[in-house]
């Protein structure tokens, strides 16, 4: 039994060059516009328990998409089927009343995802206390920072037991604690046996949180299917557009002090010393030192190289090993090292990511860069060396030759 089918959908607007053209159209019945579409066929069905992220460039079609399955929009042609209770996270503000406080807001939104007052008195405190709003909870939202606004939004959506979740990107303005806490929601709303839709342009957070993915190009589905190849075919086709300019963008390092700080990133030989050179095929050590500066963290730890356009060659997370680490009190110093057992790259230049990330292994608190490190160029053909084996027979495979 599915819980949303969507069959054939299309949606479009009207183009006016200029406001009294619209007035002209209605008045001489003669077309004045130009029609832009903006999705075209959009056809896909999800059972109970899937989740569906939702990507694509700006402009793709994406949140048109997620506010034609809200029901804030009604397509030109299509058909959408829904089955259950469905709340939706969309656009900074939607939904809410700028004059009214933050509870009376509550209450709208809440009687607007179909909770009687009742049902709405009887998770009031709960919803409050999530979004960690009791201070600004009785007054008016059009005061509220954009945080503040995804506080109470994402709280009142999940706090109605939704058997459908709407997200259009909007955690990404929260702050990090807050989101540690939304995602933590949704995987127990995934465990439960929900559907979820997720639109972002967070790649790794769509991994992590999705087992199907759609690509949305120019208002049509480009590929659909398991997220990780959906993913993949979008960035190499992020990757084919990118300009010479574009690799020596490095993005950002994110800081957050209150909870650690990287203070030592590097490439070490096995012996422990420093070095920015590697040798194809040999060993290497990663090393990481981290200033824990609160109590209780349980953090997880990550390296990378990547290359030159910025697209990743390795990476080695320990909560993809398993590897539990913490809790940490603050004031302790941690030492993370990561050996490479022969490194197989024949040749290159990289750079050398090292980072912290919380419980989840979907947030980092921070992450370096350090760089170039250079591989040293060997025999062969390629940008791998791998271990192998020849074997060559004769045609009575009587004679067995093999090197390694």
């Amino acid at each position: 039994m599915f819980k949303v089918i969507v069959n054939d959908l299309h949606k479009h607007y009207r183009i006016y060059s200029r406001p009294i053209d619209r007035l002209a159209e209605a008045i001489t019945r003669k077309p004045r516009h130009q029609v832009y579409n903006v999705l075209n066929g959009i056809s896909f069905s999800l059972a109970p328990s899937q989740s569906l992220a939702i990507i694509g460039d700006n402009g793709a079609g994406k949140s048109t998409l997620m506010k034609l399955l809200a029901g804030t929009l009604t397509p030109n042609a299509g058909t959408m089927e829904i089955k259950g209770r469905l709340a939706a996270l969309l656009e900074l503000g939607a939904g809410f009343h700028p004059e009214f406080t933050g509870r009376q807001n509550i209450y709208l939104n809440a009687a607007l995802l179909g909770l009687t007052k009742e049902e709405t008195q009887e998770r009031e405190k709960s919803i409050i206390a999530f979004s960690e709003l009791e201070e600004f909870i009785d007054r008016p939202v059009k005061n509220y920072s954009s945080g503040m606004y995804v506080r109470l939004a994402f709280s009142i959506a999940t706090s109605i037991d939704p058997d459908i979740l709407i997200i259009d990107e909007a955690l990404s303005v929260g702050d990090i604690a807050f989101q540690r806490k939304c995602i933590d929601r949704m995987n127990v709303f995934r465990a439960q046996g929900k559907t979820m839709i997720f639109c972002s342009h967070s790649m790794y957070h769509v991994q992590e949180l999705c087992e199907k993915a759609m690509w949305l190009d120019h208002g049509q589905i480009r590929y659909m299917g398991a997220c990780t190849e959906t993913v993949a075919r979008y960035e190499n086709f992020c990757k084919a557009k990118k300009t010479p300019d574009d690799a020596t963008n490095a993005p950002p390092a994110l800081s957050h002090a209150k909870d650690c700080h990287v203070s030592l990133l590097r490439v070490e030989d096995i012996a422990g010393n420093p070095t920015d050179t590697l040798i194809p095929f040999g060993d290497a050590v990663l090393r990481m030192d981290v200033d824990i500066l609160k109590d209780g963290l349980m953090p997880r730890f990550g390296f990378g190289f990547v290359m030159p356009d910025e697209t990743p060659l390795y990476a080695g997370l320990t909560h993809h090993d398993d590897i539990s680490c913490g809790p940490y009190s603050a004031g302790e110093k941690i030492t993370v090292r990561l050996h490479l057992d022969k490194f197989p790259v024949r040749e290159g230049t990289y750079r050398l990511v090292g980072g912290v990330a919380e419980n989840s292994g979907l947030l980092w608190y921070e992450y370096k860069y350090v760089g170039p490190v250079k591989v040293e160029p060997n025999k062969g053909v390629g940008l791998l060396s791998c271990g192998h084996a020849w074997e060559i027979k004769t045609t009575a495979e009587s004679g067995v030759a093999t090197t390694a």
